[in-house]
């Protein structure tokens, strides 16, 4: 029997229960909040928003959540373990990574990699190491073991940034067998990009989640990711600007009757509070929350065809075995 390493400690996968593989708890940018701290307000009414919240998604059913909140995204995780104690009905895991759309961050742009044409010998990348003390060890001296990895991809393709982060998530991964989530941009085939990378540093596509997936509506390209071995991340429910509640079921209604309920697992990619939006713009995602799929989602996914069966796969075996690793 094997194990998952959550904020509380960890837990057998078989006690996960029904998950939800993408979801945030605070997404911060910190040198804003801490020069700029009006708009985040007391940090008590924040942490007591995150509990109330969380408490009302775990009395919907749902025993585990991913969050994959890593370098970049404003990780810090004394104040998710003050949340996750109050929570003691929720499974809280959480990752390790750097979250990039182009470059790396300052401090490695003179570390690792990037001193290997200055000094002419090859310079081990530091992210590896620093991953992979999250992951055995713990995350700034709390303990708190991750039990993710996570990187991201998006429209801007391969920079010279992103693919170093693809490689030192993979290093990390072949150390320790952790599994990786990966931000992807399904209209431009990022996923793709990540079949190769990876694929070049030896990883098993079956321990990927290619994440943002039902941002596409093109089944054939995720029937192909599937049929690779990559676990379809349908993560962004309520995210309805760009597309519609219909077109994000109507794919994973589509990969069903296809028979890949037993590649996808499903989430919002909400969060308690995220700086990045304007709060003015959230009241025109009024479903982005952490109880529309089990609100609309499910009974629409049933409507349309999809089993009972189907459902229990996409919630509760598939995050089993990412995590496993069967």
């Amino acid at each position: 029997m094997s194990n998952v390493e959550t904020v509380r400690g960890p837990i057998a996968v078989e006690d996960l229960g029904r998950t939800y593989m993408h979801e945030h708890i605070f997404v911060l940018t910190p040198d804003v909040q801490q020069n700029y701290p009006e708009e985040w307000g007391a940090e008590e009414d924040r942490v007591n928003d995150a509990v109330e919240k969380l408490t009302a998604l775990a009395a919907s059913g749902v025993s585990t959540i991913v969050d994959p909140t890593v370098v970049g995204l404003g990780r810090y995780l004394p104040r998710i373990q003050q949340v996750a104690e109050r929570v003691p009905q929720l499974n809280i895991v959480v990752a390790t990574g750097c979250y990039t759309y182009n470059d790396v961050p300052f401090f490695f742009h003179h570390r690792g990699p990037a001193l290997n044409e200055a000094l002419g010998v090859e310079v081990p990348d530091p992210m590896v190491d620093l991953f992979v003390h999250d992951i055995e060890v713990g995350i700034t001296g709390t303990g708190v073991k991750a039990g993710m990895l996570k990187c991201a991809i998006d429209h801007q393709g391969l920079t010279r940034g992103v693919e170093r982060v693809l490689r030192a998530v993979a290093q990390t991964h072949l150390r320790t067998g952790t599994p990786i989530t990966v931000h992807t941009h399904p209209e431009s085939q990022q996923g793709l990009t990540v079949e190769r990378i990876l694929g070049e540093e030896g990883v098993d596509a079956r321990r990927v989640v290619l994440g943002h997936s039902g941002d596409s509506t093109d089944a054939d390209h995720l029937s192909y990711l599937a049929e690779a071995g990559f676990w379809l991340g349908m993560d962004r429910f309520g995210i309805n600007l760009a597309t519609t509640f219909e077109a994000r079921a109507d794919i994973v209604v589509e990969l069903c009757r296809r028979g890949y309920a037993s590649s996808m697992v499903l989430a919002h990619d909400a969060a308690c509070y995220i700086d990045w939006i304007d709060p003015n713009v959230l009241p025109f995602m009024p479903d982005w929350n952490y109880l529309h799929i089990d609100t609309d989602v499910l009974p629409y996914l049933r409507s349309q065809g999809v089993t009972d069966e189907q459902l229990q796969l996409m919630l509760v075996d598939n995050p089993r075995r990412i995590f496993s690793g069967e």
